[in-house]
C-alpha cells in the first residue's frame, strides 16, 4: 500500500458529508410528519400511515432501477441530478396547500431519495482507494449513523422551540442543497468502466449471483422493520415506558457507530465472513434480550447490542455483494443490497401490524426473534458458503 492511498481522502469525505446531508434532511423530518399532517390537513391514523408509506414504496421501486443507471452512465452526472431533484421536491412540501399535493410530493420524494442512497454509495466505492476499500464502505455508514442520531433530536428541539413546520421544511432544503454543492465537486479518480451492454436481462437491475445474500439481508430487515416501527407503542403498553424511544435509538445509534471503529481492523485485513458473523450473533442475542428481558435493563441493553450487530453485519454484507460484482456491476451490487433491506422492512412493518393486530405487540417481537435465528442459520447452512464459493470464480475469472 503506497503512503498516498489514504483512507480519508479528500474525495471519501465529501461523499460521506453528501450522504451526511441526504439522511439528516430525511431524519429531520421523519418523526414529525405525523404530528405536521394531523396537526395541518387534520388527517386521521390510517390517512397518515397511508401517506407516509408512499416515500417508501416509491424508494423500493427506483432502487433496481437506479443501480442499472449508474453502472449505464457516469456516475457523477447520474449523483448530481438525484441529488438535484432530492434537493428540490422539498419545495413541494412548503407550497403544498392540501393533504392530496402533499401526498404527491412526498411519494415522488421517494424517488429520488432512493436513486440518491444508490448513486452515492457506489461514489464512495468509485473515491476509495482499492487497498482501503473494506474499511472506506464500513466507515461510509458513520455518516449516516450520525445523522440518525442528531437529526430527529434537533427537529423536535426546533419544533418546540417555534411550533413551525415551514421553518423545518426550510432547514431540510437548505441541507439537501448543501449536499448538492458538495456532490458537484466531487473527483472519482479511478475511471468507470460503463456498462454498454445492449441487451436487458433481470441481471441489469438484480445481482443474481449475489440472491443469497439479498433474501438472507432482507430477514434482518424484517427485524429492524418491525422494532423501528412498533417499539414505541409496545414500549408503552408493554413495558410502561413512556418517553425512553429517544434514548433507545440514541443507544442503537451509539452502537452503530462503535461497531463502525471496532470491526474496522477485521474489514480491513477482509474478514467479511467473520464480521457479518459476529454481527449476526450479537443482533440476534439483542432481540432475544429484548423480549426475555421485559424491564429497562433488558430495554436499553438490547438498542447497544442490536446496533452494534447491525453495525458490524452491514458493511460486511455491503463489502461481500461488492466483492463478487465486476466493476461495471457497482450500482446493482449496492441497490440489490438496499432493495433487499427495504423488503425486509416493508415486510417486518406490514405483518408486524398484522401479528399485532391479532395477538399483541409482545408475540410480533417475538416473531422477530425466531426470523433472525432464521436468518442465522441461513448465513452460517448456506449464505456464508455460496458467497466463498462466488469470491472464488470471480478471482478466477480475472
Amino acid at each position: 500500500m503506497h503512503a498516498e492511498e489514504k483512507l480519508l481522502n479528500a474525495n471519501y469525505v465529501k461523499v460521506m458529508s453528501v450522504n451526511f446531508t441526504i439522511s439528516f434532511a430525511f431524519y429531520l423530518l421523519a418523526p414529525l410528519l405525523p404530528l405536521y399532517l394531523s396537526e395541518t390537513f387534520n388527517a386521521s391514523k390510517d390517512i397518515i400511515g397511508l401517506v407516509l408509506s408512499g416515500y417508501t414504496i416509491t424508494a423500493l421501486i427506483c432502487r433496481p432501477f437506479s443501480g442499472y443507471i449508474v453502472d449505464s452512465f457516469p456516475r457523477k452526472v447520474v449523483l448530481e441530478i438525484c441529488l438535484l431533484v432530492y434537493f428540490l421536491f422539498f419545495l413541494g412540501y412548503l407550497i403544498a396547500g392540501s393533504l392530496l399535493m402533499f401526498a404527491i410530493f412526498r411519494t415522488l420524494h421517494g424517488g429520488p431519495f432512493g436513486a440518491s442512497t444508490v448513486a452515492n454509495s457506489t461514489m464512495a466505492i468509485d473515491v476509495s482507494y482499492p487497498s482501503r476499500r473494506n474499511e472506506s464502505i464500513g466507515y461510509y455508514g458513520l455518516s449516516n449513523n450520525i445523522a440518525t442520531a442528531m437529526a430527529p433530536t434537533i427537529g423536535i428541539f426546533v419544533y418546540n422551540y417555534c411550533h413551525n413546520f415551514e421553518i423545518l421544511f426550510w432547514i431540510a432544503f437548505i441541507v439537501a442543497g448543501i449536499g448538492l454543492f458538495i456532490g458537484s465537486t466531487i473527483q472519482p479518480f479511478e475511471k468507470q468502466t460503463v456498462n454498454n451492454r445492449s441487451k436487458l436481462s433481470l441481471d441489469r437491475f438484480f445481482l443474481l449471483r449475489a440472491w443469497m445474500i439479498g433474501v438472507n439481508i432482507a430477514f434482518f430487515g424484517f427485524c429492524y422493520g418491525v422494532i423501528s416501527n412498533y417499539l414505541a407503542i409496545y414500549g408503552q403498553e408493554t413495558l410502561g415506558i413512556t418517553n425512553g424511544t429517544g434514548v433507545y435509538f440514541m443507544l442503537l445509534s451509539a452502537g452503530l457507530i462503535l461497531s463502525r471503529f471496532q470491526g474496522a481492523k477485521s474489514l480491513k485485513e477482509g474478514k467479511l465472513t467473520h464480521n457479518a458473523a459476529v454481527g449476526i450473533i450479537v443482533s440476534t442475542i439483542g432481540f432475544s434480550i429484548f423480549v426475555g428481558l421485559p424491564n429497562l435493563v433488558g430495554y436499553y441493553l438490547s438498542a447497544l447490542l442490536i446496533g452494534l450487530g447491525n453495525g458490524h453485519m452491514w458493511p460486511a454484507f455491503q463489502n461481500m455483494i461488492i466483492g463478487i460484482a465486476h466493476h461495471n456491476e457497482r450500482g446493482t451490487a449496492n441497490s440489490t443490497l438496499l432493495t433487499s433491506w427495504d423488503f425486509g422492512v416493508g415486510m417486518g412493518v406490514l405483518l408486524g401490524g398484522v401479528i399485532a393486530e391479532y395477538f399483541g405487540y409482545k408475540w410480533a417481537f417475538i416473531s422477530v426473534v425466531f426470523v433472525h435465528l432464521i436468518g442465522l442459520i441461513m448465513y452460517f447452512v448456506k449464505t456464508q458458503k455460496l458467497y466463498l464459493k462466488r469470491k472464488s470464480t470471480m478471482q478466477d475469472e480475472l
